[in-house]
């Protein structure tokens, strides 16, 4: 087969490579999108190596199942990026997460942040500008639920909303965002 590094191909082409289980269309996949989905593990996960960990870990679950991605319910960046999420989420709940944070100090909690703004992160996918836009009530449930990595209860617990109103404020948050992206 032909290299894909200096080609584009659609989405659809490559989760056909993917489901075959072509190297090379992992490789372009990973080329593709980890920097922007670095950028948002990074956000949920602040220590650098812990989030090089957990983005590894979330390619290899997407090569795992990427039989079970339909694009009916969705964008292959979007499926992506949920598992990312979620892997990142579980991450920061780990207790080498807590045991990191207990021993890292501020100099190398600014140089974190530092390499996140000079990364790709997801502000070349236009997420962040999208998200920034959000009325706040809006913005603060996604940020809590996205990018600081709370649950649920978690999240309504901090804002001090009902559940069912969280839930209510992700969907339409998420709605707007969906919307606003397919423009």
């Amino acid at each position: 087969m032909a290299t894909l590094s200096g080609s584009h191909i659609s989405e659809d082409q490559l989760v056909d490579l993917l489901k075959q289980k072509d190297q090379e269309g992992l490789e372009y996949l990973y080329d593709r999108y980890a920097p922007a989905l670095f950028g948002v593990i990074l956000r949920i996960v602040p220590d650098e190596k812990l989030a090089e960990d957990a983005l590894q870990e979330s390619f290899i679950k997407i090569w795992r199942k990427i039989e079970s991605y339909n694009p009916q319910k969705g964008r292959l960046f979007t499926w992506m990026l949920n598992i990312c999420r979620n892997t990142a989420i579980d991450t920061r709940r780990s207790k080498q997460f807590t045991s990191s944070q207990k021993s890292q100090t501020l100099d190398s909690s600014y140089e974190n942040q530092a390499a996140l703004s000079s990364r790709m992160p997801i502000e070349h996918i236009g997420v962040s500008e999208q998200v920034k836009a959000l009325d706040a009530p809006l913005r603060e449930v996604i940020d809590l639920l996205y990018f600081q990595g709370y649950t649920q209860s978690e999240a309504a617990k901090a804002l001090n909303l009902p559940l069912g109103t969280l839930k209510t404020r992700a969907r339409t948050a998420i709605r707007v965002l969906r919307k606003r992206l397919q423009e």
